[in-house]
């Protein structure tokens, strides 16, 4: 089987277009009546008249007596006029209108008197309160259009209405076929082998398509394998589903065929748009023999599966059942940090996102296609339009909303250095009685410190330290933000060191062992506190940074550094004890550091920030920072003094 290139990249909504104009919707979807009461969600087919009026009858609107109007017309508050027993008729809500009366009069406006007549002070006009034939439906008039979207309170309107089935768009079937020799089927619970991958895009399309009203389809994963995938698409095809979804397989690589086995059974309509991530996707139709059917090549890594199921399959189901595509709701937010993109290619950037003081800011997660969690941690998503380079630091862009906007209200932002507290911080605050989101952006802590100039956060993590002081963090808010009033309060002194695997097998006791030809090393990023902790120590040691195989590699995250030495891909890796402890691996102490918050000082009595302090103050919390191994909580929740180093 031959290899894929595609060249021909197009725009979404262009590419969207091309598939509208092929399909032959009318064909491809067709109508079912069903029950009224089981209708709501669903689009209608065609118009709905009434069958009946209602009310059917002419009713009392309130509690009273019944009257012909004409009657009352002489009372008058001083000049009461007394009703005899013929001459109305009591009634409840709801009750017909007796025959000879056209209004009623409300009972605390009625009294009745010992013989049983009744004295009124004010006359009544006809049809008061009453609730008259077809008030609200007439029996033939028009009650909902074709195409509509029956809603709970349509679902009343219809059975009011004496409608018992309505005939709609029948609801969209999508099967998802996942493929890939290393694809594992998460239903068997498997445990990856290196290569192997579990698989879950097709669960993200389940939910995805519920949320539509679609129904979803799956086969167990396929090999890479032409006649397999073949066969597995053609049963596909063979059922009542009407998108056919080929999981992975899009791209240009030596094992991806589904361009060509969509062209096996019929014809590819779009290979490659102009977007990051979602480039690969494919789009295609099948031929007559088999339905007509619209047949989707989604791209394998996970966001460019997101996006090519949000920005193309969403709406063409949308116009395939005549259903309106809901907008998410949008704020302007100023980005923390500059983001190039690529000329001619429309960039979905996601985005950590909070309110601080009276901006919404937005920090860019990373942009890897592969990253399902940077859509789990994304508040909101911008796109970068395809005729930008990209956008500044500081800029204003306009975002949608993966979450209700007042949950960013809801929300703190850290931004600056990692540590396994503030994983710990975040579920406590989200178990709060008024849960809070803590937004956090791992960027080191002299991005922190620059994130607290730039007004970006409201706290930010640091562990800077100064060697010609001996004291942390104080030194580097001085110099670099003399203008900021911010406070220090800590977090936790933290061990610091070499994680390497379990037995320690190469002998790593110190820094000098970096040196060594036999060891793989991998360090920070610029910027991070742990990196500038290593540098210090290298110097103390005579060490450049040339002389460590791996100093130019770099981790954003002390956990990662971990997973780099659990894997073997290096012998170890400077970080945390509680991160080397999470991964079973072994610790080499090196040194111990005061982990700190950076607040603004007009920060501080955000509830937000308030919930932070006290939580960090409790007995509670202390004692989960104590078992993640390798802290001291001895200055916890303390505000830092300038020249107060360790303790």
């Amino acid at each position: 089987m031959k290899r894929n290139i595609y060249l021909d990249t197009i725009p979404i909504d262009e590419a969207v277009g091309k598939v509208q104009a092929a399909l032959d919707r009318e064909s491809l979807l067709g109508t079912e009546t069903i029950p009224t009461h089981e209708a709501a969600g669903r689009i209608t087919a065609s118009a709905i008249h009434a069958r009946l009026s209602s009310p059917t009858y002419h009713s009392a609107a309130m509690d009273g007596i019944a009257v012909d109007a004409e009657a009352t017309f002489a009372a008058r508050e001083d000049a009461p006029l007394t009703l005899g027993t013929d001459a109305f008729v009591p009634v409840n809500t709801g009750n017909p209108l007796p025959d000879g009366t056209n209004a009623v009069i409300m009972i605390e406006n009625v009294l009745m008197t010992a013989d049983g007549s009744a004295r009124i002070e004010a006359p009544a006009f006809p049809w008061q309160h009453v609730r008259r034939i077809g008030e609200d439906i007439v029996a033939t008039e028009l009650l909902i259009p074709q195409n509509h979207e029956l809603t709970a309170y349509d679902i009343g309107a219809l059975l009011s209405a004496g409608i018992w089935e309505v005939t709609v768009h029948e609801r969209i079937v999508m099967h998802v076929i996942p493929t890939g020799d290393e694809v594992l089927d998460f239903t068997d619970r498997p445990t990856p082998a290196p290569g192997q991958v579990v698989e879950s895009n097709s669960q993200v399309f389940a939910a995805l398509a519920q949320s539509w009203g679609i129904d979803i389809r799956r086969t167990a994963p396929v090999p890479d394998k032409p006649g397999a995938l073949i066969e597995a698409v053609e049963d596909a095809l063979g059922t009542d589903a009407h998108i056919i979804v080929i999981g992975a397989g899009s791209s240009a690589g030596a094992k991806d065929y589904t361009r060509t086995v969509m062209e096996s059974v019929g014809s590819v309509l779009v290979h490659g748009i102009k977007a990051m991530p979602g480039k690969p996707t494919l789009l295609g139709m099948a031929d007559k023999a088999h339905g007509g059917k619209l047949l989707v090549g989604a791209p394998g890594y996970p966001v460019s599966a997101v996006v090519c199921m949000e920005e193309l399959v969403a709406p063409l189901c949308a116009w395939l059942t005549r259903r309106t595509l809901p907008r998410r709701p949008e704020v302007d937010v100023e980005l923390t940090r500059s983001v190039p993109s690529k000329l001619g290619m429309e960039e979905f950037l996601r985005l950590s996102i909070g309110r601080v003081g009276e901006k919404y800011v937005a920090t860019p997660l990373s942009r890897g296609a592969g990253m399902i969690t940077t859509m789990t941690r994304a508040q909101g998503i911008c796109r970068i339009p395809a005729n930008s380079e990209g956008v500044e630091q500081g800029a204003t862009v306009r975002a949608d909303l993966r979450v209700p906007q007042d949950a960013l209200e809801r929300t703190l932002v850290a931004v600056g250095s990692h540590d396994n507290t503030i994983d710990l911080l975040a579920n406590a605050l989200m178990g709060l009685e008024t849960p809070i989101h803590l937004a956090s952006t791992h960027v080191g802590s002299m991005g922190g410190l620059m994130a607290v100039k730039n007004g970006s956060c409201h706290m930010a993590g640091t562990h800077l330290f100064d060697p010609e002081t001996g004291d942390y963090n104080t030194p580097f808010v001085r110099k670099y933000l003399p203008d900021v009033d911010a406070v220090l309060v800590n977090l936790a002194v933290r061990h610091q060191g070499l994680m390497v695997p379990v037995g320690n097998p190469k002998g790593i006791s110190g820094v000098d062992d970096l040196t060594r030809e036999d060891v793989q090393f991998i360090n920070r990023q610029r910027g991070a506190g742990t990196r500038i902790l290593l540098d210090w120590h290298l110097s103390e040691a005579g060490i450049t940074p040339q002389q460590v195989n791996g100093y130019d590699k770099e981790e954003f995250t002390h956990m990662a550094v971990a997973v780099n030495v659990l894997t073997g891909a290096v012998d170890c890796g400077l970080g945390i004890m509680a991160a080397a402890r999470a991964l079973g691996l072994d610790f080499v102490p090196l040194a111990r550091e005061r982990y700190d918050l950076l607040i603004p000082r007009e920060h501080l009595a955000d509830p937000r920030v308030q919930a932070v302090l006290d939580l960090i103050r409790s007995a509670d919390f202390r004692t989960s920072i104590e078992a993640l191994g390798g802290y001291e909580t001895t200055c916890t929740g303390e505000f830092m003094e300038a020249g107060q180093g360790l303790p």
